[in-house]
């Protein structure tokens, strides 16, 4: 099992089974504060929901695609943390994150997004990280523009979420620009 501790509370695990009902109750808790940015949330009804994608990301973990991890802070689930893709042939990969809002300001995702570049250009030898985020979501956007990223461009009505378009910035690393 994948499992990358970030210091001595918060960890990074790929999720099992037994986290649908956690995964669930995180998302239902943070509906709202993550349903303003992201489409999940919406789909997202049951603990069903929450054990079919942790089957689906397993899935693409074995099949080396991408994953997606749970964070864990004091042993208790507070947001994820994933590759969106893993893409051998161009050597790059994308990193998605979301976490529940009573956890935010506290670093978590930060240092998390680093580690998993660090083991994006160390482990996995790829070449290139990006991360694409919601224009006006400035708190998700600090992540990369904190961490180095270039920004490479910009999505214009990228996704429609909540009854209005989002565009969509694009954030990259390569491997020779990282510390």
């Amino acid at each position: 099992m994948f499992k990358y501790e970030i210091d001595d509370s918060i960890f990074l695990s790929l999720f099992e089974i037994k986290d649908a009902e956690k995964l669930y109750d995180l998302i239902d808790r943070n509906r709202t504060h993550l349903g303003e940015w992201l489409k999940f949330p919406s789909v997202t009804l049951q603990a069903d929901d929450s054990k079919a994608f942790i089957e689906r990301t397993r899935m693409r973990y074995a099949q080396d695609e991408g994953y997606w991890l749970g964070i864990w802070n004091n042993n208790e689930l507070v947001g994820s943390i994933g590759y969106l893709y893993i893409d051998r042939e161009n050597k790059k990969t994308e990193i998605g994150y979301w976490l529940g809002k009573e956890c935010e300001g506290k670093g978590i995702i930060f240092n998390s997004v680093k580690e998993l570049i660090q083991y994006a250009f160390d482990e996995l030898k790829l070449n290139k990280v990006e991360i694409g985020v919601a224009t006006e979501n400035m708190k998700s956007r600090a992540i990369p523009e904190n961490l180095g990223f270039k920004r490479e461009g910009e999505l214009r009505d990228y996704e429609y979420i909540n009854g209005r378009f989002l565009n969509r910035v694009i954030y990259g690393l390569k491997a020779e620009e990282w510390n």
